[in-house]
């Protein structure tokens, strides 16, 4: 069995989304001829509030190793783990590399910094590398156009760096090709090189199983209350607070419509907050107060665990999966959605794939925005008003068969596949 090392600054117990990732393909990897061992951050340097039930969910015998990562107490010089983690990480992959324990690298981003990682083990050992684009390393978010912006810094800091990081890489992946389509075009001796594939996050049916096994009773609504609860999990982007504007105008429009209906609805925003463990920093609630709307929603705005989150939306009435008018964005929370068994209402970009996802496993009522166009807050309400009212979500109905390319094993099988041929390539350029 090949042995493939995977690189992300966080694992659990951290739940933030690299680590996710590691941690589903970690599931399945051995049974496409791959032993993952997984090298990141050392736990006890993170600075966001540890999830210990994550430990539940990973794969038993799976091999971590922390690297050493510097502190940032007493004084915060640096809170990004790649930078911290980033000589502990390469010492850790130089290991492996030197005792012939490990056949490939591929670094999950962010953090973009341990990008480089991959390029240095591969200008000393010869270890073909790769890269896991989970978002756009250099992108024009919001705010990039402020000189010395933080994130005007970091635009700049990745045009320098990425073409440096890419330079001999063998496989280049993302959650979609939008996410590495910018890349591409920059470097386009990558484009020509590289293998190139897009895999989603996937769902993993194993572990909503363990979660159910373990009968917790959700504590931000009480089922049986006669409440109709809905909940979105996960932080908001700031192209998607038009989208989740437009959402809460047509709570305001349900209310007018029919406000027997609109009394028993209760939006769950969970993790929405301006920081991940700031109880006090909520987004939704103050635009619900501006829209009059405010008693349809509880805002919880700092992250729960993982487990935690998984529970609540299964013991939901439906749930809510609010997009961006990003093209590249695909939310991983749909493929929870769906696994939780019960109805999603989404608003998403039609380029999204998770939009044909939906809609073709009947899985529950999906709207599409675009760059420049979103559905008006009456043709929002309608759409909910008919998921609600008309009751036809049956989860047994739902065609699992349309799902089924959207799971985590197949988005480690889409990956191994890219992985194998990588590899085999790296194989015959050294021989050669």
């Amino acid at each position: 069995m090949k042995r493939i090392a995977l690189v992300t600054g966080h694992f659990p117990p951290s739940n933030l989304v690299g680590g996710q990732r590691a941690r589903l393909w970690s599931q399945y990897l051995p049974e496409l001829g791959w032993e993952p061992i997984i090298v990141t951050g050392d736990p006890a340097m993170y600075e966001e509030r540890p999830d210990p039930d994550l430990a539940l969910l990973v794969p038993k015998g799976l091999r971590v190793i922390h690297a050493p990562t510097y502190s940032n107490k007493p004084i915060r010089l640096v809170g990004d783990i790649g930078v911290r983690a980033f000589m502990g990480t390469y010492r850790v992959l130089a290991d492996l590399a030197r005792s012939g324990q490990i056949d490939f690298v591929i670094i999950t981003i962010p953090s973009n910094f341990l990008a480089c990682v991959g390029r240095l083990i591969h200008r000393r050992f010869g270890i073909p590398f790769g890269i896991d684009y989970i978002d756009p390393w250099v992108h024009r978010w919001p705010g990039v156009e402020k000189v010395f912006s933080r994130a005007w810094g970091a635009h700049h800091l990745g045009n320098m760096l990425e073409p440096w990081a890419v330079r001999g890489i063998s496989l280049v992946t993302g959650m979609s090709l939008g996410y590495v389509q910018g890349m591409l075009d920059r470097n386009p001796e990558v484009a020509r090189t590289a293998v190139v594939a897009a895999m989603p996050m996937g769902g993993s049916p194993e572990e909503f199983e363990i979660v159910r096994s373990l009968h917790r009773p959700p504590f931000l609504f009480k089922q049986g209350d006669g409440r109709i609860n809905l909940v979105y999990a996960g932080a908001l982007l700031p192209r998607g607070l038009t989208v989740l504007d437009t959402f809460l105008s047509s709570l305001g429009v349900l209310r007018d419509k029919a406000p027997r209906l609109a009394e028993r609805i209760c939006a769950h925003f969970v993790g929405t907050g301006t920081a991940p463990d700031d109880p006090k920093g909520h987004q939704v609630l103050p635009r619900a107060e501006r829209l009059g709307v405010a008693q349809m929603i509880n805002e919880h705005p700092h992250r729960i665990g993982y487990v935690d989150a998984l529970n609540h939306q299964i013991n939901s009435d439906g749930i809510l999966v609010l997009g961006s008018t990003e093209p590249h964005y695909t939310p991983s929370k749909v493929f929870q959605g769906i696994l939780s068994r019960r109805p999603i209402f989404g608003m998403l970009h039609e380029a999204s794939t998770a939009v044909d996802m939906v809609r073709r496993a009947r899985a529950g009522t999906v709207l599409t925005v675009t760059e420049t166009q979103l559905p008006t807050a009456a043709a929002t309400a309608e759409g909910l008003r008919s998921l609600l009212e008309d009751r036809a979500y049956d989860p047994d109905a739902v065609d699992w068969s349309a799902f089924e390319s959207y799971t985590a094993r197949e988005s480690t099988r889409l990956m191994v596949d890219a992985l194998d041929r990588a590899y085999a390539r790296s194989r015959v350029a050294r021989a050669a």
